[in-house]
């Protein structure tokens, strides 16, 4: 499933082409994504400029003059920047037309992803109301997710997951960020010492920050908005690399499923 970094990744790619643009038409070759295609958005939007390209969590934010476009690229969406004359393949279900000639596709295998449009402020909206802070920004702090650690009996990589709590922290980056922290991921969020807290502040941003610029981590699905994968893969120290060898001690990394999830860890380097 694509990430932060995935879409932070897309949204940098795609913001110099979409930027100052004005949508000529938007074709929905198919509308039965996670939620239907509202049938009034081409309608609605044609003739709109792009004011700008944002991010709030996993959802790409285009600021249009009357209202904003909610785009989620789900489970193995991408959006790219094409020609928009180039011919459609498999699973490319909607098309941005801008006045430059150019086309933002969205192709989506599994259609888990989402077109929505709010003329209401965007942060009012109801998938985005209730989300965490933003852990690449200063609200996310070792006070913040010390207040929010205490007293909580789930295992942290459940907590840092749970977008209600921090946004963004996806099952790939929470295992990365809980082994440069040297947490084990099935820990009580309640029982990591102040210590603890502040080098798992530390990790999760670094480890988010590091692959927003390897452009994101490509394990089946993702390509970023130039059709380029992404190169955090190289980087990782456990993920899906259960019986390798530690990259820091040698022991080999184990595996196990943690609320429905695959979660890796190396048993020496975490406590």
């Amino acid at each position: 499933m694509p990430e932060l970094p995935e879409v932070e990744t897309t949204r940098r790619g795609i913001e110099p082409h979409v930027a100052g643009r004005r949508i000529a038409a938007l074709a929905v070759y198919e509308p039965r994504l996670r939620w239907r295609v509202d049938a009034s958005l081409p309608r609605r939007l044609t003739g709109q400029k792009v004011l700008a390209a944002g991010r709030r969590a996993k959802y790409l934010l285009l600021r249009l003059e009357r209202g904003t476009l909610l785009l989620h690229l789900g489970m193995s969406g991408s959006l790219r920047v094409l020609p928009a004359a180039t011919p459609r393949g498999a699973h490319d279900h909607v098309d941005l037309v801008l006045d430059s000639g150019a086309a933002l596709r969205f192709n989506d295998p599994r259609r888990f992803g989402s077109l929505l449009y709010t003329e209401d402020d965007p942060a009012c909206h109801p998938l985005l109301a209730a989300l965490a802070p933003e852990p690449l920004e200063a609200q996310f702090d070792t006070a913040y997710l010390w207040r929010v650690t205490r007293r909580r009996r789930v295992a942290v990589k459940s907590l840092i997951m749970n977008s209600r709590l921090v946004v963004g922290v996806g099952n790939i980056y929470a295992s990365e960020a809980l082994f440069r922290a040297r947490i084990r991921p099935g820990r009580q969020a309640r029982h990591l010492t102040a210590r603890e807290v502040a080098r798992l502040v530390r990790a999760i941003r670094t480890v988010l920050a590091g692959a927003v610029r390897a452009g994101g981590t490509t394990l089946r699905d993702y390509v970023g908005a130039d059709g380029a994968p992404g190169y955090f893969r190289q980087k990782l120290y456990v993920y899906e690399r259960a019986g390798k060898p530690c990259r820091v001690c040698r022991t080999p990394i184990r595996r196990r499923v943690q609320g429905q999830r695959a979660t890796y860890w190396c048993p020496e380097c975490q406590r």
